[in-house]
Formats: C-alpha cells, structure tokens, sequence
C-alpha cells in the first residue's frame, strides 16, 4: 500500500495577520513606575506623630508637629538635623530616605506587681502604672530605637525608684494616708522623669492600681494604722480644744472691747447731751427768770404734792408764796 502524498495550499487572497502594538503596555508602564515613585517620594505626618528622615543609615531630619523649647535648643546644637514643625504631606528622597515615625500620644506603661519593703521592714506588693510619651524623636531613636527597648528600661528605673520612696515610708502611712502616697508618686514621677531626660522620655503621670500585703502582716499592719489613727485623732481633738479656747478668749476679748467702747461712746454722748440741755435752759432761764422761777416751782409743786400729801412749810417760805397764795 502506497503512502500518500500530502499537499498544502496557499490562499494568495487571505488578509495578513496584524502586528500587536507595545505602545498600550509602555504607557501602562510607565503610569505605574510614575505612581510607585511617586508612592515613594512622599509620606503623611497625622497630628498624633513625629517622624525621622534617615538616609544611608544616618538622620537627616525630624518632622513634628510642634516641639517644645528643650527639644528646640537640642536640634540647634545638632545643625546637621534639619527640624521641621506641622502635619500632612511631606517630602522624602524615594528610595533612599527611610521614614521612622513615632507616636506622639501618651502610651501607658502597666507593671507586673513587684516586692518592696517599707521603712517598717514590712514587705508589700506594688501593681503600678505610668503614662509617659516621646518628647524627643531623635533622642529616642539614638537611646532606644523602638518602644519595646523603652519599656524595658522604664521598668527598670519604675521599680529602683519605688524602692527608694516606699522604703522611706512606713507601711501603715502608705495604706492609710493618700496625701502622703500621692506626693510620692508626684515625686515618683519627677524624678524617673529627670532620669529619662536625655533618652527623649517624659513620664506624665504613676498611679498605683493596687497594693497587695502579705497574710502574715495584715495584723501587724492593721494595728499599727489602727494606732496611728488613734493618735491623729487625739492630736486633732487636743488641736480642736485650743483653738475653741483661743476663738472663746478672742471673742471675750472683743465684746469687753465693744462694751467699753460703747459705754464710753454713751458717757461722751450723755455728757454733751447734759451740756447741751444745760446751756439751753441757761439761755432759756436768762430771757425771763421770773417765769422760769415759778415754771419751775409749780413742777416742784407736781412732784412733791399728792392726794392725801402732808406739807409743814413755813409761811414766809417761797414754797408757801403760790401755795397758800401769800402775798
């Protein structure tokens, strides 16, 4: 059996195939590559951020939205850092510059519970809290680099400083007296602030959330407040006492003063009173003194002479003259 021969034909009439154009997928690359680049040469600053510019490993500028004047004076004696205040869309050198950015809110610190003894040597359990924030980016980033290594380090000086200031207390002071607790925590805080200074820290606020003591010191511990209690209680009644002795002495002091002055305000009054009347009468008794003789001889005669009165005058006294009618 033969093999057969196989033949193809060629239409000279059929249309050419059509050559794809690139240009549709040049234009779509190059939109993209614009959009990555330009991806890359900016980034958003929120209000609640700040952020470092590094370039080739070393910080060229800080972003924040306001500094305050310790972080000012520092980035002046750094000219090499360029500081640049205000929020939204800034500029970066894409793909060479790295942008680092921070939070600027406060960030709450929470303690595991820690042992410290007291002044007392009574040994009480501490669950604290901190609020503190990044003042200083710069100074941060160089100190700590993230917030992780912060956190360990603030614990560190959290405990070392609460050790100090509760071992200067007594046991019963700390549960008992939230003023003297409260100052110490001011104190607490200025002083872990202070030491946090130049990583670019400040630390807002400690509050203790709660303090446990051990079983075998809540007698102990309760009767020593108990005594302290006693004792303010007696200080303050023995204060109360003089103080209403001195408020009683005080007041008797002033109504003898008031009185005084008073009666002699009246004698003084009383004194001109009688000297104006008796200059009155005198000049009254000078325009006619024999009126005033017998004015004042028949009020002699009201006041002496009754209803059932008895008089012995002699005749010839002036009593008898209008009396009797004696001439």
């Amino acid at each position: 059996m033969s093999q057969g021969n196989t033949y193809s034909f060629v239409n000279d009439n059929a249309a050419p195939t059509p050559k794809r154009s690139i240009r549709p997928y040049l234009i779509l690359f190059i939109i993209v590559a614009l959009a990555i680049l330009a991806y890359n040469s900016f980034f958003f600053l929120n209000e609640d951020e700040s952020a470092l510019v590094q370039r080739f490993g070393r910080i060229e500028s800080v972003y924040m939205r306001d500094a305050s004047p310790t972080v000012i004076e520092y980035l002046r004696d750094r000219p090499e850092v360029d500081l640049y205040l205000g929020t939204g869309l800034k500029f970066k050198v894409p793909f060479i510059d790295n942008v680092i950015k921070y939070s600027s809110k406060l960030i709450l610190y929470d303690s595991p519970p820690r042992e410290v003894l007291t002044l007392d040597r009574h040994r009480l359990y501490f669950d604290n809290t901190a609020q503190w924030r990044i003042e200083n980016p710069l100074l941060f980033y160089e100190a700590y680099n993230n917030i992780d290594g912060a956190k360990e380090r603030i614990d560190d000086v959290l405990y070392s400083e609460m050790r100090i200031s509760v071992g200067r207390l007594n046991s019963y002071v700390l549960i008992s007296d939230r003023e003297t607790s409260g100052k110490m925590l001011l104190d607490m805080a200025e002083a872990v602030s202070r030491n946090f200074a130049e990583q670019g820290i400040i630390v807002i606020d400690i509050r203790i959330k709660r303090t446990d003591l051990p079983s075998e010191t809540y007698a102990s511990i309760y009767n020593r407040m108990n005594t302290e209690r006693q004792r303010v209680a007696a200080e303050n009644r023995s204060q109360g006492d003089r103080d209403l002795l001195e408020i009683r002495s005080e007041t008797d002091r002033r109504v003898i003063s008031i009185t005084s002055e008073a009666e002699r305000r009246a004698e003084e009054i009383r004194g001109e009173g009688d000297s104006e009347a008796a200059r009155i009468y005198n000049e009254a008794y000078s325009r006619d003194p024999e009126f005033f003789e017998f004015y004042n001889l028949l009020d002699t005669y009201r006041l002496t002479i009754g209803s059932s009165s008895t008089l012995v005058v002699p005749l010839d006294s002036p009593f008898a003259k209008y009396l009797l009618g004696i001439d």
